[in-house]
């Protein structure tokens, strides 16, 4: 059975599962829900860690070197047991390695590192990709944290997403969960996007490039998220119409193109390690409390 680790400070506590070291809940001192709470009339997810590929592969197949294995969308990890790795008041690390499971759809020894970390009011989720093996090893990383809208407290009021860079990236839009080949007119207006459940009825809003390192998440004249990435240049957006969530999710890697390679490597943004490299994606949070 899963096992939940809970992390805190003055300002906020997380807990964090240890199936797909996925966070369960981000609590304020006032008692303030800020992560999605997973109601399965919606979407059952809170924060899952996407790992070796990001979205959609076509028939759900990779090919590897030419060799067919099943994957499922956003793939393996957000599916497994890991295991404690160390924990602290205030921080938490969870690993996943290699096996005879993973491999027979994955064929890499990787080791996957998870840590959840609060240092006052901010939040860094980091994770570490290894490659234990010898062959070249290609994937997709990415995060999913779902977060409440509208926010605590500002029930009522327009909610905005603001690019630190003031950009106006074009989306690529989805088709059956592959990206399609032309992209589109961006959203955003000098770096704003005004939110609307419309934006989504077509599936996520994805950027494969353009939107910087940092965002604000935030209600007009009310409470704000400011959001730092590392090593993680792409992005999408996304709920479900009409839910009360908004999924904000940095990404090193993205779906599969309609009518592209179904090779792994091919994909966009797809990472290769070297045999013993390892690679950092990390993302922080910092909370109005």
């Amino acid at each position: 059975m899963p096992t939940i680790t809970r992390i805190e400070n003055d300002h906020l506590s997380i807990d964090v599962s240890s199936l797909g070291a996925e966070m369960q809940a981000i609590t304020s001192r006032d008692g303030a829900n800020w992560l999605w709470n997973g109601d399965a009339a919606f979407w059952t997810g809170r924060s899952p860690v996407l790992f070796p590929i990001v979205g959609k592969a076509p028939d759900d197949t990779l090919l590897i070197d030419g060799k067919p294995y099943p994957m499922a969308q956003h793939g393996l990890a957000r599916r497994r047991e890991f295991s404690p790795a160390g924990a602290s008041a205030t921080a938490c690390r969870f690993t996943l390695d290699a096996s005879d499971d993973s491999r027979a759809i994955y064929p890499f020894d990787f080791r996957l590192s998870v840590e959840h970390s609060l240092d006052g009011p901010t939040l860094t989720v980091a994770a570490e990709v290894e490659n234990r093996g010898q062959d070249p090893m290609p994937f997709g990383f990415g995060f999913h944290p779902a977060f409440a809208w509208p926010l605590p407290g500002a029930e009522g009021k327009p909610h905005s997403v603001i690019l630190d860079n003031g950009g106006e990236p074009e989306r690529q839009p989805l088709e059956n969960g592959l990206l399609a080949s032309e992209r589109q007119a961006s959203p955003f207006d000098k770096g704003r996007l005004v939110l609307a459940h419309g934006l989504f009825e077509n599936d996520a809003l994805v950027f494969p490039e353009g939107t910087g390192d940092g965002l604000t998440y935030g209600a007009e004249g009310g409470p704000a998220l400011k959001f730092r990435f590392e090593n993680l240049p792409n992005l999408a957006l996304w709920t479900k119409t009409g839910a009360p969530f908004l999924c904000v999710e940095p990404w090193h890697g993205t779906a599969a193109e309609l009518g592209g390679s179904r090779e792994l490597k091919d994909r966009p943004s797809t990472t290769v390690l070297a045999g013993g490299e390892t690679k950092r994606f990390a993302f922080s949070v910092t909370f109005p409390v």
